[in-house]
């Protein structure tokens, strides 16, 4: 049985705030301090199989993790912001122990049961918040790769629904599909066309 520390502060981050397509995660994390994980930082500053490897030593070790999501529907309804931070709070929520404070990555809070703070730039600074980070863009990641499977002719395994060249192009020439944000511009643009 793990010893509980004394002040349990989970991290939390999203991921996919700035795609036009698939839902956005956000990941809690309450790390074990008697279990550090070597290498945690931002998720944007390792690549893709490094982000893998430290998810699953923070499934290993950390003493709760959970990850939620926001669907493109819930995007389209809310905004952007509100359903990331409705992301962050489902997050927190699923957490098997709960945090008595949760440090979350930017300049906005979720709503919370437990105390809350912003933290500016913690995903690079903040070991917590870096692990949050990290499962976070893993998970969306792998639905990104689900969703490419479903809709083939975005690419979305590529660019994971970023508005890079190539997708607004595939957007432009096959129309916006079902994971497509409508109330982002590009999407807006091509469904008013």
């Amino acid at each position: 049985m793990r010893a509980v520390p004394e002040r349990l502060v989970c991290g939390v981050d999203e991921a996919g705030r700035g795609p036009i397509a698939g839902p956005v995660f956000a990941a809690a994390v309450l790390l074990d301090p008697l279990q550090p994980i070597l290498g945690l930082r931002d998720s944007k500053q390792l690549s893709a199989a490094r982000r893998e490897s430290l998810a699953r030593s923070i499934q290993g070790a950390a003493l709760a993790w959970a990850v939620a999501s926001a669907s493109v529907e819930e995007i389209d309804r809310l905004n952007i912001l509100q359903a990331s931070l409705l992301a962050m709070r489902r997050a927190v929520e699923r957490l098997a122990i709960a945090p008595q404070e949760a440090w979350v990555d930017g300049n906005r809070c979720p709503a919370l049961e437990c105390a809350v703070r912003a933290v500016v730039g913690g995903d690079r600074s903040v070991p917590q918040i870096s692990a949050a980070s990290i499962l976070a863009k893993t998970a969306r990641d792998a639905e990104m790769l689900r969703l490419h499977a479903q809709y083939p002719c975005y690419g979305l395994d590529r660019h994971k629904g970023y508005p890079t060249p190539e997708h607004l192009a595939l957007l432009a020439r096959h129309g916006a599909s079902a994971v497509h944000r409508r109330t982002f511009a590009p999407v807006r643009e091509i469904l008013g066309a």
